[in-house]
């Protein structure tokens, strides 16, 4: 397919893509667009773990912290100095963050900075590690995170969290967001830096042999996915319009790492349908955790076990489709046009 082609019919897409959410943001009922809204932070969220369990190969279980960074920075310079005032009622807020409150897309960007820093002091000596002790120690530094957020009480009001957050998180940014965070991740990939970072996955000595700055490499990874991770972080409180150090545990980041492993490691198309249909599904296999009557089995309620039904569907998922859904595919306009093609020839027989 032509270049030419392919441009346009992107742009017919996004065109029609933007077409539906300004249909979904006026006719969906109020519980059907906080789940659409939720599937759209989860898709930034899983991207910016894909970025670096998928492509560059680092496995890290500290996204958590990054999203908590992100959703208290975003949270602390866009609330109003009255609500501050009144979350922080044990012990008052330090003098430098009490009358502060900026509009919310320069506190975005703030809360990304915040993570990213935070990201690549963490990476500096943790990424000379490999396999599962990165993966021990970035879940080590997410918990330290959560328990310093806990005991800074005077500056994120400790384990009550803050309340109130101004509804932001609304469905034509979070959806702006998703498509910027999509191009973004897309073009990255595509680009030498992009090239790099699957090169370091694919074989660490082969790229270091080639003059590839692998420690650069790794830490560039790790530092641009904490800044998605702190976006997301930022949505996902003014999505809730409350935060809590409850919130970011570990609990979290499995939840996005299994978006990432459904989805298929290394594919951008892969994600964002995980994200959706995982978010979907948890809501719909809601009803298991009431009472049931099934003729055979009646239960007052079990607390627990829609999670025990989604894990053993995700277990038939893995082990008849241990690559994830796309393995490390894409969606191109190339395959539709091949399928195409193939059914006209069928239909012509």
């Amino acid at each position: 397919m032509e270049k030419k082609t392919a441009f346009k019919l992107n742009i017919a897409a996004i065109l029609i893509f933007g077409a539906f959410i300004m249909l979904a943001n006026r006719l969906f009922s109020p519980f059907v667009l906080r789940i659409f809204n939720l599937s759209g932070i989860y898709i930034i969220l899983a991207l910016s773990l894909n970025l670096l369990n998928g492509f560059t190969g680092l496995f890290s279980l500290g996204h958590s912290g990054f999203m908590a960074i992100g959703a208290y920075v975003s949270a602390l310079l866009t609330m109003p100095p009255s609500q501050k005032a009144m979350n922080f009622f044990l012990k008052p807020i330090v003098p430098f963050l009490a009358d502060v409150q900026l509009p919310f897309i320069p506190a975005l960007i703030a809360a990304g900075a915040a993570a990213a820093l935070v990201g690549f002091l963490i990476g500096l000596p943790v990424l000379r590690l490999h396999d599962d002790y990165l993966a021990i120690a970035t879940l080590g530094f997410s918990e330290i995170i959560r328990v310093v957020l806990t005991n800074l009480q005077s500056v994120t009001n400790g384990a009550l969290g803050l309340k109130g957050l101004p509804k932001f998180a609304t469905t034509y940014m979070v959806w702006a967001l998703v498509v910027l965070t999509v191009l973004f991740i897309t073009a990255l990939i595509h680009s030498a830096y992009g090239r790099k970072f699957m090169a370091i996955r694919d074989n660490e000595i082969a790229a270091q042999a080639m003059g590839i700055d692998v420690a650069g490499m790794k830490i560039t990874s790790f530092t641009i996915s904490s800044f998605i991770a702190g976006v997301g972080g930022a949505l996902l409180g003014h999505f809730m319009n409350t935060i809590d150090p409850k919130m970011f545990t570990f609990n979290l980041t499995y939840n996005i790492l299994l978006i990432v492993v459904l989805g298929g490691n290394g594919s951008i198309t892969g994600s964002c349908i995980a994200a959706v249909a995982v978010t979907i599904a948890m809501e719909a296999l809601r009803f298991l955790d009431g009472p049931l009557n099934l003729i055979v089995l009646q239960t007052q309620g079990l607390p627990g076990l829609r999670m025990v039904v989604f894990s053993m569907l995700l277990l038939i998922v893995v082990i008849y489709r241990q690559q994830g859904l796309m393995g490390k595919k894409e969606f191109s306009w190339d395959e539709l046009y091949a399928i195409k093609q193939q059914f006209v020839k069928k239909g012509g027989r």
